[in-house]
């Protein structure tokens, strides 16, 4: 239900959204369009674009500019994706073959160069410093987190401090940029800028501990993914973090090497000490809590549908099975 209203409030939005960046997708090198039209029209949730949308909105925005800047976020998303894949050895996202699986690892790597050298070409064109401040900053952030990410592979004596650490790094960062904008253009208030790069960062937040859930829990055929791809790349997410601090000590080492090593062979195994810890209901409460502060973030913005979606949003965020 919720995602029918999503869809049904943003469409024309998004709409216009989409025809943005088939058009500043283009190249005149081949290779940009093929890879750059694959990944992005293979689906998706659009989800941080369309957060640029509703914030604008709902901070009274009357104008066109939110629909360019809802393309760079997504160019840099997609960048990320791309850069993500050739950095983990994936084959598969969202059921598809990966770019980089498809057409090789330079070539994705490169496109994904294009893409965030494109989206800074366009946000340059809104003439605006705080927008160019806000995703100046996301983007680096983001690369920090993708490097502190790559130095806990492997690591099982990473704690919850330093997962978190990488998630808001990593993934919260864009949300959180993404609502920025939208209050940037509504010209609204330093107060009221916050509170919407707040509510994005936990959003952000609970989006990714649930995907972290769905590694071990979901249908791949909802999410495109194979399950234990996280373990088989020795990521230490909080579902394997506190199975450990909660388990046996047999249970905690059958955990902790099935990280060092990457081994999915233990998958398993793993899977029966994670539900056997309650790993996976800890993990979506405190996806839930962080839901919670999402919406407490937007207390002072004036009723709207765009709000009441943001708010419907933050609970789809924590309850959702894909």
């Amino acid at each position: 239900m919720f995602l029918d209203n999503f869809k049904k409030l943003l469409a024309s939005d998004m709409a216009a959204v989409d025809q943005v960046i088939r058009t500043r997708l283009h190249s005149e090198v081949l290779l940009v369009n093929q890879i750059g039209e694959y990944i992005i029209g293979g689906g998706g949730k659009r989800l941080r674009p369309a957060l640029v949308v509703l914030s604008a909105h709902a901070f009274g925005y009357q104008g066109k500019q939110h629909h360019d800047l809802a393309a760079v976020v997504e160019f840099i998303h997609t960048a990320t994706l791309l850069h993500d894949d050739v950095v983990d050895e994936s084959d598969l996202r969202r059921g598809k073959a990966t770019a980089s699986a498809l057409f090789g690892n330079a070539a994705s790597v490169l496109v994904g160069d294009f893409l965030y050298s494109r989206a800074f070409q366009m946000m340059v064109e809104v003439g605006e410093m705080s927008v160019m401040q806000t995703l100046a900053d996301a983007t680096n952030l983001i690369a920090e987190g993708e490097v502190l990410q790559l130095l806990n592979c492997h690591d099982a004596d990473v704690d919850t401090e330093n997962y978190m650490r990488v998630i808001h790094c990593k993934t919260a960062k864009l949300f959180e940029a993404a609502m920025r904008l939208g209050a940037i253009l509504g010209k609204s208030a330093i107060v009221d800028r916050e509170a919407a790069a707040k509510y994005g960062m936990h959003l952000g937040t609970a989006f990714q501990l649930v995907d972290d859930v769905l590694d071990y829990s979901a249908d791949e055929a909802q999410t495109g993914k194979h399950l234990g791809d996280d373990l088989a790349e020795g990521k230490p997410t909080l579902p394997l973090i506190y199975a450990m601090q909660h388990g046996t000590p047999g249970q905690a080492a059958v955990v902790r090497q099935a990280i060092e090593m990457g081994d999915v062979t233990q998958f398993s195994s793993v899977l029966e000490i994670i539900h056997a810890t309650g790993a996976l209901q800890h993990t979506r409460s405190v996806a839930q809590r962080e839901t919670e502060l999402a919406c407490a973030a937007l207390a002072g913005l004036p009723d709207s549908a765009h709000k009441q979606c943001l708010l419907d949003l933050a609970r789809f965020a924590a309850d959702r099975e894909f």
